[in-house]
């Protein structure tokens, strides 16, 4: 198989959930090592049991064969039901003050915080629910949407705020653009699944803001902001790889800002916000000029200043998959053969360095030379951008994967 063709794409599937089933926890799913075991002494975090709840029921929708030693169709049925079964019954959810918690720790305490980012993981593992016919989606949705609408969308100003504590009584002061770029990618989920076009005008509000922020800073995207949503370009200087809030340019969210921004083009048609293709087009050359190849080495660096200069030279896979999926979307709305020429290239970078061809699954970060390290993310904490990035040249850029495959 030659990285990145077809039959590699399918290979990648099936191995990617052979890996992940493996994280089923009697509270969601958990954290997975380098060898695809539950590390214990880490919490079972909303945001890994959303996206793993997602990829599950993905891959019962695909029907493909699975991997040696892989979940068949009843197998990943069970693991995307527990995970609905999970978001409702069990402890990440607060029937008290309504919402979800971030975590559960290995001793019963909760991680307390209503966190945006996660909740709106929380909608995508609802949607691809419901578009696998899984008992219970509906309910989990419509919490989902309900919560999401009361308690995280500010109308006022068109984007989500960032976390609230326990009760919904205290909203952080801090406002971030991580947490909106997955609010688009649910809201637009959520509109192909329910048919309402809210969810879609909604996200497009979102990309036409920060596709503004980009373009007024030499399509570097200010990622941090204070409640007045001001940006704080320092923030983080002191922490600046952070897993969730790094300072400085994050090379990664422009490639997946990139194709949010063609998605949210081709959701809304005549309604789209003008010259969202034309930014994720900048956003993008911006990104790999930044990123790739920037210390010497071959792989995206993680983070840059704001002249473009790195910061932290670790390569998250992540990076990676986004580049693949951008290239893929850019290819075909622009017929520009460097994407096409791009998508080859990081597809062999991901052969070479970080698909574990010996355990399965893709390292998670790797060093400035490309050797593994666990500075940032430790294990292969779940499958989700890998799992997606075998997918996108598969599927339709539009309409969400989920909704894309059952189409298919």
């Amino acid at each position: 198989m030659t990285p990145g063709d077809s039959a590699y794409r399918i290979a990648q599937r099936a191995d990617l959930l052979r890996f992940a089933a493996g994280s089923r926890h009697e509270a969601g799913f958990g954290y997975l090592d380098e060898e695809g075991r539950i590390t214990p002494e880490r919490p079972v975090e909303l945001w890994i049991s959303c996206r793993m709840t997602h990829v599950f029921a993905m891959g019962l929708l695909a029907g493909e064969a699975p991997a040696e030693s892989g979940p068949d169709a009843d197998a990943l049925r069970a693991l995307a039901q527990h995970g609905v079964d999970a978001l409702l019954d069990g402890p990440l959810r607060d029937t008290v003050n309504g919402g979800w918690f971030a975590g559960v720790n290995p001793d019963g305490s909760l991680l307390s915080t209503k966190m945006a980012y996660a909740h709106a993981f929380v909608i995508l593992a609802a949607t691809s629910a419901k578009v696998a016919g899984l008992d219970r989606a509906d309910e989990l949705l419509e919490l989902a949407l309900s919560t999401q609408s009361e308690r995280f969308w500010d109308e006022e100003v068109g984007l989500s705020v960032e976390e609230w504590d326990a009760t919904w009584s205290e909203l952080s002061t801090y406002r971030g653009v991580n947490s909106n770029m997955h609010t688009v990618e649910c809201y637009l989920a959520a509109g192909d699944v329910t048919g309402d076009k809210l969810w879609h005008r909604r996200a497009g509000r979102i990309a036409a803001t920060v596709a503004g922020w980009a373009r007024g800073n030499e399509w570097r995207i200010p990622e941090h902001f204070t409640s007045s949503w001001e940006p704080m370009l320092e923030f983080h200087a002191d922490e600046p790889a952070h897993p969730f809030q790094p300072y400085g340019a994050t090379v990664g969210h422009g490639l997946e800002w990139a194709r949010l921004l063609v998605a949210v083009h081709e959701s809304l048609g005549d309604e789209a916000p003008e010259g969202l293709v034309e930014a994720a087009v900048a956003l993008t050359e911006r990104a790999v000029a930044d990123g790739w190849h920037a210390d010497g080495a071959d792989g995206f660096v993680y983070t840059t200043d704001w002249q473009g200069k790195p910061v932290v030279g670790a390569r998250m896979h992540w990076v990676l998959c986004e580049a693949i999926n951008t290239s893929e979307v850019l290819h075909r709305v622009t017929d520009d053969e460097r994407h096409a020429e791009d998508l080859e290239r990081w597809w062999d970078y991901a052969d070479r360095y970080l698909i574990d061809h010996e355990r399965g699954s893709w390292h998670h970060e790797l060093g400035v030379t490309n050797e593994v390290q666990f500075d940032t993310w430790p294990g292969k904490p779940d499958a989700y951008h890998a799992y997606q990035a075998a997918w996108m040249q598969d599927l339709p850029t539009t309409p969400s994967y989920t909704s894309a495959i059952a189409q298919s």
